[in-house]
C-alpha cells in the first residue's frame, strides 16, 4: 500500500553486454516474441522524453523492447500502438494501471511523470510485481525514496533512476580521474546545469505542487557530477534561491546555486535554473584538473583533463541504461543507479531546501 501519495573497461564491457542491432519498423514484430528472452518494458507517461528519446532507445535495445505503454491521451496511444506494434490489451490509462499486475508482457515500468507521482507510480508498479526504473529525481524527498526502496525490498524488486550519465564514456572518465585521485585529491569543484528558456504557460514544470522548480529538474546532474567524480557524501549545504521573471515563475523559484561541503574540507559550487545557459564539471585537483563541457547533454559531450582532451564515441545514453537495467534483472544483479543513489540524491536536496528556508549552512542527515 502506497501510504503518502568505473572505468573505461568497466563501460566498454557494459557497452558490449547491452549493444546491438537498430530494431525498425515493420521488421520489430519479430522481436515480441518472449522466447526470445527480451524483457518487456512499459512506459508510464508519454511526454517529451519518452518521445523523443526513450520509445528510440528501446527500438534498439537488446535485451528488452517496448511491450506497453501508460497515457491518459487516446491520442497518443493509437500513434504509440501502431509505431511500437503494440497489442491492444497492452495499452493503460491511469484508471487501468494497477491492472498490469496480471500482465506477463511487462516485466519493467518505466515511470516518466510528473515529479511529485514518482514515488506513487513507482511504489504501485513494485507493489504489482514489476521492476522500476523512475525517472530523475527520484520523489520530492527522502522519505518518499525511502518508501520506494523499501517498496522494492518486500516485493523483491529491482528498483532504478533514470541516471543516464552513468553509461556515457565521458562521465565514466572524469568519474575514475577524480576517485582515482590520477591528480591528487580534489580540493574545489563546480557543477552546474542551466538553460536558457522561457516555460510553456501552465507547465507542470512551473508549479509547486507537482515538483517543478530547476533544483528538482536539473540539479540532480550538478549533485550527482559532485558526489560521483569525489567520491564521497557532502556533510553540509548552504544555498540561494531567487526568482527574475516572477510572471513566469510564480510558484517555484527560477535560479538555485548551492554549496556543498565535504567532510575533507573541499567545497563544490552549483547553480541550475532557466537565467541563463551554463553545463559544466569541473575539479580543481592537487596536481592537475578535470573538465567536462558540456557535462550532461544527450550528445556531443566534451572534456578535457590535465592528461589532455578526452576523445570518446557518443553513444546512445538512453539506450545503455535501460539495457543494462534490463540485464540486471536478468542475472539478479545491483544497478549501478539504484534507488539508494537516488535517495543520497534526495537527501541533499532536502538539506538546500532546509538551507534556503533558514539562510543558515544545513547538515545533510543520513
Amino acid at each position: 500500500m502506497y501510504h503518502i501519495y568505473s572505468s573505461r573497461r568497466q563501460f566498454l564491457k557494459q557497452a558490449g553486454l547491452v549493444g546491438g542491432a537498430l530494431v525498425t519498423m515493420p521488421s520489430i514484430a519479430s522481436c515480441l516474441n518472449p522466447d526470445q528472452n527480451k524483457l518487456g518494458v512499459a512506459l508510464v507517461g508519454l511526454g517529451n522524453y519518452s518521445t523523443r528519446m526513450l520509445g528510440p532507445a528501446l527500438k534498439e535495445t537488446s535485451n528488452c523492447y517496448l511491450s506497453g505503454v501508460v497515457t491518459g491521451t487516446p491520442e497518443k496511444a493509437v500513434k504509440w500502438a501502431q509505431e511500437y506494434n503494440l497489442k491492444q490489451q497492452n495499452i493503460y490509462d491511469y484508471h487501468s494501471y494497477d491492472d498490469i499486475v496480471n500482465n506477463p508482457d511487462i516485466d519493467i515500468i518505466y515511470v516518466v511523470l510528473p515529479n511529485s507521482m514518482h514515488a506513487e507510480y513507482s511504489i504501485r508498479a513494485l507493489e504489482a510485481g514489476k521492476h522500476v526504473i523512475c525517472e530523475k529525481p527520484m520523489a520530492m524527498n527522502a522519505e518518499e525514496s525511502r518508501q520506494m526502496i523499501a517498496a522494492a525490498e518486500k516485493a523483491n524488486r529491482k528498483l532504478a533512476i533514470g541516471y543516464r550519465m552513468h553509461y556515457d564514456p565521458y562521465f565514466i572518465e572524469a568519474k575514475r580521474l577524480g576517485q582515482e585521485e590520477e591528480f591528487g585529491p580534489i580540493n574545489y569543484m563546480e557543477c552546474a546545469l542551466g538553460y536558457s528558456s522561457t516555460p510553456q504557460a501552465g507547465s507542470w514544470k512551473t508549479k509547486k505542487a507537482m515538483g517543478g522548480g530547476a533544483l528538482y529538474n536539473l540539479g540532480v546532474y550538478p549533485i550527482q557530477s559532485a558526489r560521483h567524480t569525489k567520491g564521497a557524501e557532502p556533510v553540509y549545504v548552504t544555498a540561494q534561491a531567487t526568482t527574475k521573471r516572477k510572471e513566469h515563475y510564480p510558484e517555484v523559484e527560477e535560479i538555485f546555486t548551492w554549496q556543498l561541503e565535504f567532510a575533507d574540507g573541499t567545497l563544490c559550487n552549483s547553480y541550475s535554473g532557466d537565467a541563463g545557459w551554463l553545463d559544466r564539471l569541473f575539479a580543481a585537483c592537487t596536481e592537475g584538473f578535470i573538465e567536462l563541457n558540456p557535462a550532461t547533454a544527450y550528445t556531443g559531450q566534451q572534456g578535457k583533463s590535465t592528461n589532455g582532451t578526452m576523445d570518446y564515441e557518443q553513444v546512445f545514453q538512453q539506450k545503455l541504461q535501460i539495457d543494462d537495467f534490463a540485464r540486471c534483472v536478468m542475472h539478479d544483479e545491483e544497478s549501478i543507479v539504484n534507488g539508494e543513489d537516488g535517495l543520497k540524491d534526495m537527501l541533499i536536496i532536502d538539506a538546500i531546501h532546509e538551507a534556503i528556508a533558514s539562510g543558515q549552512r544545513a547538515r545533510v542527515k543520513a
